[in-house]
């Protein structure tokens, strides 16, 4: 899902920066990066390729070899395969982190008309939302959580205590067919807004994983924050 460079974190005056050499009108796909496939090459057959009467067919036959078409126990096997593939995650409920004792239900919350990416509201309490436009956590993909790092009145918000998350502790996504997601820490980075690394933050990844987002580098003299830091984890195995 493609989103225009104008998506931004906005939590307590603080946003997500982006590439500085992206320019505003270009489109990138912070969420979910897609790639067109590759069209493989084809040539025009020649006396030499395979056919149904071309020499190697009629190779084929004086060896004695057989047509390989799938066996009955072949295709079966393929069909169980295809139904034991994972199905897609549910949505999510709720998350929490017990090495930090942080946890609360989310939200499900996409753009605003401005591309603008919407938070949670600062009030005391607020919970961490989920980005609509990520993938569902236990989904292939980056899947993104965002929360404040404190709240309207000044008091520590549903992620003020992420920079206390270290490798190896667990996140666990409770989605609403009730199930749930297991993650594990990986590393944690702060980021200043002006050099905030787009694609190695929403670029899209092969397994599911997950993204926590919040606000840091308070500033006393502007009363702002000017960096994100952003934990990153895998689902477990």
């Amino acid at each position: 899902m493609a989103l225009t460079t104008a998506l931004m974190l906005s939590l307590s005056a603080c946003s997500p920066g982006q590439d500085t050499e992206t320019a505003t009108d270009e489109e990138t796909t912070p969420a979910a990066i897609e790639s067109e496939a590759s069209t493989p090459e084809t040539t025009e057959p020649t006396d030499t390729d395979t056919g149904p009467d071309g020499p190697d067919a009629q190779d084929a036959q004086d060896s004695g070899e057989d047509d390989p078409t799938p066996t009955p126990d072949e295709t079966e096997a393929a069909q169980e395969e295809s139904l034991e593939a994972a199905p897609e995650a549910a949505p999510p409920a709720s998350f929490e982190i017990p090495a930090i004792d942080a946890g609360s239900e989310l939200m499900h919350l996409g753009l605003r008309e401005d591309n603008t990416l919407d938070v949670p509201p600062g009030d005391p309490g607020s919970p961490a939302s989920w980005y609509t436009g990520s993938p569902t956590p236990g989904d292939p993909g980056p899947a993104v959580l965002l929360g404040h790092v404190d709240d309207s009145l000044g008091e520590p918000g549903v992620f003020a205590d992420l920079p206390d998350l270290v490798e190896g502790d667990e996140i666990t996504v409770d989605q609403e067919n009730g199930e749930t997601a297991t993650f594990v820490v990986t590393k944690a980075e702060q980021y200043d807004q002006d050099t905030f690394p787009t694609l190695e933050v929403y670029g899209n990844t092969e397994d599911p994983e997950l993204r926590l987002i919040t606000c840091d580098g308070y500033n006393q003299a502007t009363g702002e924050y000017e960096d994100n830091y952003v934990v990153y984890a895998t689902l477990a195995s």
